[in-house]
């Protein structure tokens, strides 16, 4: 994955904010959408592509479509930015192959403290029964 010839596969659109702010957020378009279609990218390979499809599942669309907003800052520049930034982190994280975990045996120790444990709340059990000569 290369970041530059990325960075032109990405569609930004302009809206206005939500939320308090009087005029000035009535009229400037000041937070900024970003768009990926992932399997639209030329410059992923197919492997990428599926990595980022399962990894990122929750944050797709139907359409497989990367959808990432920023309106934090009053500058529209300013949030661009921002959204770059997360976008890069996005991607990079979702690129990452998790290690696969190795299986380990319990030691000797831990499985003597399980079954001793077992046997003395067994026995409390068997404590609290009504005796036979009853």
């Amino acid at each position: 994955m290369e970041a530059e010839n990325i960075i032109k596969e990405l569609t930004f659109k302009a809206i206005r904010s939500s939320g308090a702010g009087g005029q000035h957020v009535n009229k400037v378009s000041s937070k900024v959408v970003l768009f990926f279609d992932v399997w639209k990218s030329e410059n992923l390979t197919d492997e990428e592509k599926e990595l980022l499809t399962k990894n990122l599942h929750s944050k797709l669309t139907k359409d497989n479509i990367l959808i990432l907003s920023s309106d934090e800052s009053r500058s529209q520049h300013k949030n661009k930015e921002i959204v770059i930034d997360r976008f890069y982190h996005l991607i990079s994280n979702g690129l990452k192959i998790p290690k696969e975990r190795k299986l380990t045996k319990p030691s000797k120790s831990s499985i003597q403290k399980r079954l001793k444990t077992k046997k003395k709340l067994g026995l409390k059990k068997v404590y609290r029964k009504r005796p036979d000569g009853y």
